[in-house]
């Protein structure tokens, strides 16, 4: 008896993982934290060992402020939040601790803005491969995405 009603549990449990998976291969390359979504995720990427921009939007829906503090795939063996900037007609580029997205508010990460720097590719990638991205935020929270490898030409 205690091992049908043990199987019965696995079955129950199974069926809610496969019901859990089903969701998010037809939410359309939305992927979802709690009160977090992230849409149109894509990496753009130079040529060989060159580093990689992570661009995307970032919904926070709740009624508290998040702080995304870092990222992490495992393509890459260092991601960081960096900021473009121009000042004086020259450009940079600088790594910034953590950004802060607003209850009820969109950020993007976008060219010549907010994006994620991927260092130092673990194996070769080419465009149109994807690249599991898992987004940290302060309070603990993930958000685990998947960024479509694109050209640079296609970002402008």
């Amino acid at each position: 008896m205690a091992n049908k009603l043990r199987t019965g549990a696995m079955t129950r449990a199974g069926g809610k993982w496969a019901c859990g998976l089903l969701a998010l291969l037809l939410s359309g390359g939305v992927a979802q934290a709690q009160d977090l979504s992230l849409e149109n995720a894509r990496i753009s990427l130079l040529p060989g060992d060159m580093p990689g921009a992570g661009y995307f939007s970032l919904q926070n829906d709740g009624a508290e402020d998040v702080t995304l503090v870092g990222a992490q795939s495992d393509a890459f063996e260092n991601t960081e939040i960096h900021m473009s900037m121009e000042k004086d007609g020259m450009a940079s580029m600088h790594a910034v601790p953590e950004i802060d997205i607003a209850a009820g508010q969109r950020f993007e990460f976008a060219p010549k803005g907010y994006h994620l720097m991927f260092m130092h590719r673990a194996a070769p990638l080419e465009v149109g491969d994807d690249v599991e991205v898992v987004l940290h935020f302060a309070d603990g929270q993930q958000l685990p995405a998947t960024f479509e490898v694109v050209s640079p030409t296609a970002m402008h």
